[in-house]
Protein backbone atom coordinates (compact mmCIF):
# COMPACT_ATOMS: atom_id res chain seq x y z
CA UNK A 1 0.00 0.00 0.00
CA UNK A 2 1.32 3.14 -0.96
CA UNK A 3 -0.16 5.58 1.68
CA UNK A 4 1.96 6.99 4.51
CA UNK A 5 2.11 5.13 8.05
CA UNK A 6 0.47 8.10 9.46
CA UNK A 7 -3.02 8.22 6.96
CA UNK A 8 -5.77 6.39 8.32
CA UNK A 9 -6.86 4.14 4.70
CA UNK A 10 -10.84 3.14 4.88
CA UNK A 11 -10.86 -0.49 5.09
CA UNK A 12 -12.58 -0.89 1.74
CA UNK A 13 -9.72 0.85 0.04
CA UNK A 14 -7.10 -1.58 1.66
CA UNK A 15 -9.11 -4.59 0.69
CA UNK A 16 -9.51 -3.09 -2.86
CA UNK A 17 -5.23 -1.91 -3.02
CA UNK A 18 -4.81 -5.70 -1.35
CA UNK A 19 -6.74 -7.74 -3.82
CA UNK A 20 -5.41 -5.76 -6.80
CA UNK A 21 -1.89 -6.17 -5.97
CA UNK A 22 -2.63 -9.51 -5.60
CA UNK A 23 -4.14 -9.51 -8.60
CA UNK A 24 -7.32 -11.52 -7.52
CA UNK A 25 -10.47 -11.03 -9.44
CA UNK A 26 -13.57 -10.09 -7.90
CA UNK A 27 -14.86 -13.44 -9.23
CA UNK A 28 -12.39 -15.62 -7.25
CA UNK A 29 -13.00 -13.12 -4.16
CA UNK A 30 -16.92 -14.21 -4.09
CA UNK A 31 -16.16 -17.63 -4.63
CA UNK A 32 -13.59 -17.76 -1.54
CA UNK A 33 -16.21 -15.88 0.80
CA UNK A 34 -19.15 -16.57 -0.18
CA UNK A 35 -19.98 -13.05 -0.60
CA UNK A 36 -21.75 -11.41 -3.75
CA UNK A 37 -19.46 -9.22 -5.91
CA UNK A 38 -21.97 -6.50 -5.61
CA UNK A 39 -21.70 -6.45 -1.90
CA UNK A 40 -17.61 -6.66 -2.52
CA UNK A 41 -17.72 -3.96 -4.74
CA UNK A 42 -20.13 -1.92 -2.07
CA UNK A 43 -17.30 -2.62 0.69
CA UNK A 44 -14.52 -1.64 -1.52
CA UNK A 45 -16.27 1.53 -2.32
CA UNK A 46 -17.20 1.97 1.33
CA UNK A 47 -20.70 1.86 1.15
CA UNK A 48 -21.08 -1.08 3.11
CA UNK A 49 -19.17 -1.39 6.77
CA UNK A 50 -18.17 -5.22 6.98
CA UNK A 51 -18.67 -7.03 10.18
CA UNK A 52 -15.67 -8.40 11.72
CA UNK A 53 -16.94 -12.03 10.33
CA UNK A 54 -17.10 -10.59 6.92
CA UNK A 55 -13.48 -8.96 7.21
CA UNK A 56 -11.83 -12.65 8.78
CA UNK A 57 -13.39 -14.00 5.46
CA UNK A 58 -11.84 -11.57 3.34
CA UNK A 59 -8.89 -11.49 4.47
CA UNK A 60 -8.44 -15.05 4.45
CA UNK A 61 -9.52 -15.26 0.74
CA UNK A 62 -6.73 -12.23 0.07
CA UNK A 63 -4.05 -14.46 2.04
CA UNK A 64 -3.40 -11.70 4.94
CA UNK A 65 -3.75 -10.89 8.07
CA UNK A 66 -6.90 -10.26 9.33
CA UNK A 67 -5.24 -7.43 11.82
CA UNK A 68 -3.88 -5.99 8.63
CA UNK A 69 -7.64 -5.00 8.36
CA UNK A 70 -8.47 -4.72 12.42
CA UNK A 71 -5.20 -3.85 13.85
CA UNK A 72 -5.31 -0.89 16.34
CA UNK A 73 -2.47 1.07 15.80
CA UNK A 74 0.09 1.64 18.32
CA UNK A 75 1.05 5.77 18.19
CA UNK A 76 0.50 8.88 18.76
CA UNK A 77 -2.59 8.84 16.82
CA UNK A 78 -3.92 5.73 17.94
CA UNK A 79 -7.25 7.32 19.43
CA UNK A 80 -8.27 8.72 16.57
CA UNK A 81 -7.37 6.05 14.55
CA UNK A 82 -9.92 3.82 16.72
CA UNK A 83 -12.55 6.41 16.89
CA UNK A 84 -12.76 6.43 13.16
CA UNK A 85 -12.86 2.86 12.83
CA UNK A 86 -15.49 2.58 15.36
CA UNK A 87 -17.51 5.33 13.08
CA UNK A 88 -17.02 3.30 10.00
CA UNK A 89 -18.30 -0.03 11.92
CA UNK A 90 -21.17 2.11 13.42
CA UNK A 91 -21.39 0.99 16.29
CA UNK A 92 -18.56 -1.70 17.20
CA UNK A 93 -15.13 -1.05 17.94
CA UNK A 94 -12.58 -3.88 17.97
CA UNK A 95 -9.22 -4.58 19.32
CA UNK A 96 -7.21 -7.43 18.07
CA UNK A 97 -5.65 -9.46 21.00
CA UNK A 98 -3.47 -11.68 19.04
CA UNK A 99 -1.67 -9.41 16.60
CA UNK A 100 0.50 -11.29 13.54
CA UNK A 101 -1.92 -14.42 13.54
CA UNK A 102 -1.68 -14.56 10.05
CA UNK A 103 -1.67 -18.17 9.52
CA UNK A 104 -3.23 -18.64 12.92
CA UNK A 105 -6.57 -20.77 13.28
CA UNK A 106 -7.64 -19.07 16.89
CA UNK A 107 -7.71 -14.84 16.78
CA UNK A 108 -8.96 -13.21 19.74
CA UNK A 109 -11.09 -9.50 19.95
CA UNK A 110 -11.77 -7.17 22.60
CA UNK A 111 -15.15 -5.52 20.90
CA UNK A 112 -17.33 -2.42 22.75
CA UNK A 113 -20.45 -2.10 21.29
CA UNK A 114 -22.46 1.33 22.66
CA UNK A 115 -25.51 1.19 24.60
CA UNK A 116 -29.04 -0.29 22.95
CA UNK A 117 -27.01 -0.38 19.35
CA UNK A 118 -26.25 -3.26 17.21
CA UNK A 119 -24.57 -3.79 13.75
CA UNK A 120 -26.57 -2.77 10.93
CA UNK A 121 -26.67 -4.78 7.70
CA UNK A 122 -25.07 -8.08 7.09
CA UNK A 123 -25.37 -10.68 9.85
CA UNK A 124 -21.58 -12.65 10.73
CA UNK A 125 -21.08 -15.77 9.23
CA UNK A 126 -17.84 -17.38 8.80
CA UNK A 127 -16.24 -20.76 9.02
CA UNK A 128 -15.62 -22.15 11.94
CA UNK A 129 -16.57 -21.47 15.91
CA UNK A 130 -17.05 -18.77 18.37
CA UNK A 131 -16.65 -18.26 22.14
CA UNK A 132 -17.97 -14.69 23.41
CA UNK A 133 -17.47 -13.74 27.15
CA UNK A 134 -19.21 -10.49 28.28
CA UNK A 135 -16.72 -8.78 30.22
CA UNK A 136 -19.22 -6.20 30.99
CA UNK A 137 -23.40 -5.01 29.78
CA UNK A 138 -25.83 -6.78 28.38
CA UNK A 139 -26.01 -8.74 25.23
CA UNK A 140 -28.17 -10.57 22.78
CA UNK A 141 -26.34 -13.16 20.66
CA UNK A 142 -28.83 -14.21 18.27
CA UNK A 143 -27.58 -17.70 16.38
CA UNK A 144 -29.87 -18.54 13.69
CA UNK A 145 -33.44 -18.21 14.85
CA UNK A 146 -31.85 -18.66 19.22
CA UNK A 147 -31.19 -15.69 21.34
CA UNK A 148 -29.05 -15.77 23.62
CA UNK A 149 -29.08 -13.50 26.21
CA UNK A 150 -26.07 -12.74 28.15
CA UNK A 151 -24.73 -10.57 31.11
CA UNK A 152 -21.00 -10.34 32.91
CA UNK A 153 -19.22 -13.41 33.33
CA UNK A 154 -22.03 -15.29 30.64
CA UNK A 155 -20.54 -16.94 27.92
CA UNK A 156 -21.59 -18.65 24.67
CA UNK A 157 -19.50 -21.03 22.67
CA UNK A 158 -21.40 -21.53 19.46
CA UNK A 159 -20.88 -22.82 15.36
CA UNK A 160 -19.84 -19.37 13.52
CA UNK A 161 -21.19 -20.45 10.16
CA UNK A 162 -24.92 -20.12 11.70
CA UNK A 163 -25.71 -16.26 10.61
CA UNK A 164 -25.29 -14.82 14.43
CA UNK A 165 -25.83 -11.20 15.12
CA UNK A 166 -24.39 -9.47 18.21
CA UNK A 167 -26.27 -6.29 19.97
CA UNK A 168 -26.14 -4.49 23.13
CA UNK A 169 -29.80 -4.46 25.16
CA UNK A 170 -28.25 -2.63 27.96
CA UNK A 171 -28.09 1.46 28.88
CA UNK A 172 -24.93 1.02 29.36
CA UNK A 173 -21.41 0.03 26.97
CA UNK A 174 -20.93 -3.20 26.90
CA UNK A 175 -16.92 -5.44 26.49
CA UNK A 176 -16.88 -8.87 25.48
CA UNK A 177 -13.58 -11.31 24.35
CA UNK A 178 -14.68 -13.12 21.09
CA UNK A 179 -12.16 -15.68 20.25
CA UNK A 180 -13.02 -17.06 16.53
CA UNK A 181 -11.43 -20.06 15.45
CA UNK A 182 -11.24 -20.58 11.66
CA UNK A 183 -10.34 -23.92 9.99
Amino acid sequence: MSKKKDELLPIGIKIKEIRQEKKISLDFLANETGLSINFIQAVESGEKRPPVGTLLQLSRALGIDSGLLLKEQQDDAAEERINAYTKRTDNYAYTPLTPGAANKHLKAFRITIEPQKAHEGVGFQHEGEEFSYVLEGQVEITVGEHVNKLGPGDSLHFNSAIKHDLKNVGDTRAELIVVVYTP
